[in-house]
């Protein structure tokens, strides 16, 4: 009895299309039940990049998107980080090397905070002077980028490796690398936006 009641309630479920942000292009990023568009507000959706650019070589990047707004036509999202997988990023690790780890906290000029965790892959063991210098530079890139550019190109410079390639570029200098990657990134503050009901502003 129990499992017919499931298999009816699956039954009353509508599948609604999910889009992400526009600084992704309104792409689809797949279908969600539920019974009511309601029920889909703040579920959070995972894709990965090469789905959504339609690039095999970027399918170890996961994305993560929180539905905030759903109607009969569909869902849309925000972006709230993303990932790179545990096995890539595990394979890059190699024996008599190092890996530099960097926690950066960063604001865009337009209020929204973001962690960035960059990695960065030697092609021999560095000295701890070394190591002190790269992790600096990878702060100080990635904190300049931020305060240069709104969230939008920001998080589409982290996602699509320019600031990897930027930090890969400096860093080198300082001691030879075999690979830079942006290992994480988390939306830990958005701020309030202004939204404009029947001619007056008002905050959401």
């Amino acid at each position: 009895m129990a499992r017919r009641t499931k298999k009816e309630g699956w039954k009353t479920k509508k599948w609604y299309n999910v889009i992400a942000p526009e600084m992704f292009g309104h792409t689809s990023i797949g279908e969600t039940p539920a019974d009511e568009p309601e029920n889909l507000i703040g579920k959070v959706m995972d894709t990965t990049l090469g789905d959504m650019v339609d690039d095999w070589s970027k399918k170890n990047t996961k994305m993560l998107f929180k539905i905030y707004e759903a109607d009969e036509n569909g869902a849309k999202t925000r972006f709230i980080g993303h990932e790179m997988a545990r096995d890539y990023m595990r394979s890059l690790v190699k024996r008599r090397t190092s890996k530099i780890d960097a926690n950066i906290l960063a604001t865009t000029p337009n209020g929204y905070k973001v962690r960035v965790k960059p990695s960065c892959f030697t092609v021999r063991r560095a000295r701890r002077a070394q190591i002190k210098t790269i992790r600096k530079m990878m702060h100080d890139i990635v904190t300049s980028r931020a305060k240069e550019l709104d969230f939008a190109a920001f998080v589409q410079e982290i996602v699509l490796g320019k600031i990897a390639s930027d930090i890969y570029k400096e860093a080198k200098e300082i001691y030879p690398l075999r690979r830079v990657e942006i290992k994480k990134t988390e939306v830990v503050y958005r701020p309030k936006e202004v939204v404009k009901i029947e001619g007056v502003q008002a905050t959401e």
